[in-house]
């Protein structure tokens, strides 16, 4: 039985990431049942590739198991939220601080670009296109960072989230212009050359203020601990 593709891919790799980028797409939905020989028969392949490819998605959060029903896509867990994105603001703030001196002037006026476009975005909201946008600005400002793994945490952070990441700027969409603005920030940070610890701190606040705010959507009675400590600096000894 053939395991790869002609091209040389496995034939679980392809199936991960068709499956991948239908969840990350909210084509498949939370709760979602995933029939395994229905894929299968799609990408033209056995099933046992597919549930290799599942096995995966399990593993990274993006798909759960349900006695005598099987593979679904998972629902949004709001404490499983709460804890990537705490750790995804560190790991991506440090890993935006190690590129920025490696960020070429075309790599800045790409993610320039790319704000924009999300700016434009405003006045005619659309969240998934927002997401998606969003997404590839950020990758432009992290995928030069040298530590490979501190690069691999920020990708399976961003991984865990593609199955409920549309959900946020869905639920606050007045999120998607503060955003914007903060992009701004970092951008002209980096450009600026500033301190390395300025660009981690900027970039881990804006993933923790995108937190704060969907909690908050969540829970508009209860004052979030963790507000203040955003817009602090680091202290002195």
């Amino acid at each position: 039985m053939t395991t790869t593709t002609a091209g040389g891919v496995s034939k679980s790799a392809l199936a991960h990431d068709w499956l991948r980028r239908r969840i990350a797409r909210h084509e498949y939905i939370p709760g979602h049942r995933l029939v395994l020989s229905t894929i299968a028969d799609t990408l033209d392949m056995s099933v046992v590739p597919v549930r290799e490819a599942i096995r995966r998605l399990e593993a990274e959060g993006l798909v759960s198991f349900e006695r005598n029903v099987g593979a679904r896509v998972a629902m949004v867990d709001e404490s499983e939220y709460q804890f990537t994105m705490q750790t995804l603001g560190v790991v991506e703030g440090v890993a935006t601080a190690l590129s920025a001196p490696l960020l070429t002037g075309a790599e800045l006026a790409r993610a320039e670009r790319i704000n924009h476009q999300l700016e434009q975005l405003l006045d005619d909201f659309d969240a998934l296109t927002f997401t998606r946008l969003n997404q590839d600005f950020h990758a432009v400002l992290f995928a030069p960072c040298p530590n490979p793994h501190i690069l691999d945490l920020v990708q399976r952070g961003w991984g865990r989230l593609a199955g409920i990441r549309d959900s946020t700027f869905a639920s606050v969409p007045e999120r998607a212009g503060h955003s914007v603005g903060e992009h701004t920030d970092i951008l002209r940070l980096i450009r600026t050359g500033a301190d390395s610890l300025e660009i981690e701190l900027a970039a881990r606040r804006h993933r923790w203020r995108t937190l704060d705010a969907f909690l908050a959507a969540r829970h508009p009675d209860h004052q979030l601990a963790s507000e203040s400590s955003h817009d602090e600096g680091p202290q002195a000894p």
